[in-house]
């Protein structure tokens, strides 16, 4: 447990465990849980979805019992789940964590949600399905390219800032001028407050060697197959979702997808969700080095250790974090 200097809580009020995928965020966080008696929130967004629980390496069923879990597998792949209802979220389940007086550790990969909790968020207003939809239906029928030109032309700031191939993010900085009458930037500066304040709060970024944790993607990859990700996708596409939601984008899921509809062998599907998977992970490290310096890099095998002084956690607890679980 924590050592308490006068808050109960050890002088920590949130841990903040990020990094790329693979790299032991969740075994680390649930060690920290089970050393602190503390609760594990999902601050990932693809964990968020209930669909996709092997794809997206969510804790199983049995670790999830072993401590309590928060967000994970809380929306339908139907839905949008955007940053500002995840915020949303977590600001009840902080209030429910602080409440028991137990400690919130967030964990996840997913850098705007990290910053959400300690730098806040813009306050763009909820988009209306109508505008989702308009905006969606006008991208297939004319593609991406001719979306990014009228964006150019309406938000010239977004437009120069995003690649006419991005679909996702021209197609959400459409929806907000739709909606709004206002261009993306413009809501930047008028933000929601921060959840967490930066006294009391440890962040960690796990960063393994490069060419290790690139080995162990295509290593979980594999194992996430042999667990039954081709069947969970299967399910998914059956719904015949609009390929537009983030749950449909999950790293993996577009090219099995393409392989359920014949067009590519199951070999080629697999190295594809690889190299994606990579590919994500290079964009992790860059995102938060230079969006949130403020987080310690860590290796995996010294992250432990480091939390322990960190959180100054008693070598008496019952299952201290340094132990081997």
């Amino acid at each position: 447990m924590l050592k308490d200097d006068g808050d109960g809580k050890g002088g920590t009020k949130a841990v903040l465990i990020a990094g790329p995928t693979a790299s032991g965020k969740s075994a680390l966080a649930l060690a920290l849980a089970e050393a602190t008696d503390g609760i594990v929130i999902n601050t990932d967004s693809m964990q968020v979805y209930r669909d996709l629980r092997i794809i997206t390496a969510r804790p199983t069923p049995e670790e999830e019992g072993r401590v309590p879990h928060r967000l994970y597998g809380v929306c339908d792949a139907a839905i949008n789940c955007s940053a500002g209802s995840w915020v949303s979220d977590a600001a009840s389940v902080l209030t429910e964590v602080r409440a028991a007086g137990r400690l919130p550790i967030f964990v996840g990969g997913t850098g705007l949600y990290f910053k959400a909790l300690t730098r806040g968020l813009s306050a763009v207003p909820p988009i209306p399905q109508e505008v989702r939809d308009n905006v969606r239906a006008r991208m297939e029928r004319d593609g991406v390219e001719a979306l990014h030109a009228e964006l150019a032309r309406r938000d010239p700031v977004s437009g120069a800032k995003l690649k006419p191939r991005d679909s996702a993010r021209v197609a959400r900085a459409l929806e907000v001028i739709e909606a709004t009458g206002r261009a993306l930037p413009d809501w930047h500066g008028e933000g929601l407050p921060p959840l967490l304040e930066p006294d009391g709060v440890k962040a960690i970024f796990l960063a393994p060697d490069r060419k290790e944790l690139y080995a162990r993607i295509d290593e979980r990859f594999t194992a996430m197959m042999d667990a039954g990700a081709l069947e969970e996708v299967a399910a998914l596409a059956a719904r015949k979702l609009d390929p537009m939601l983030p749950a449909m984008k999950a790293h993996g899921v577009p090219a099995l997808i393409r392989y359920l509809a014949a067009e590519i062998t199951l070999e080629q599907a697999v190295t594809t969700g690889q190299i994606d998977t990579r590919h994500y992970a290079k964009r992790q490290f860059t995102w938060f080095r230079h969006q949130l310096p403020e987080f310690e890099w860590v290796t995996p095998g010294a992250a432990r250790e480091w939390l322990s002084h960190a959180l100054s956690l008693s070598p008496n607890a019952k299952k201290p974090l340094s132990s081997k679980i």
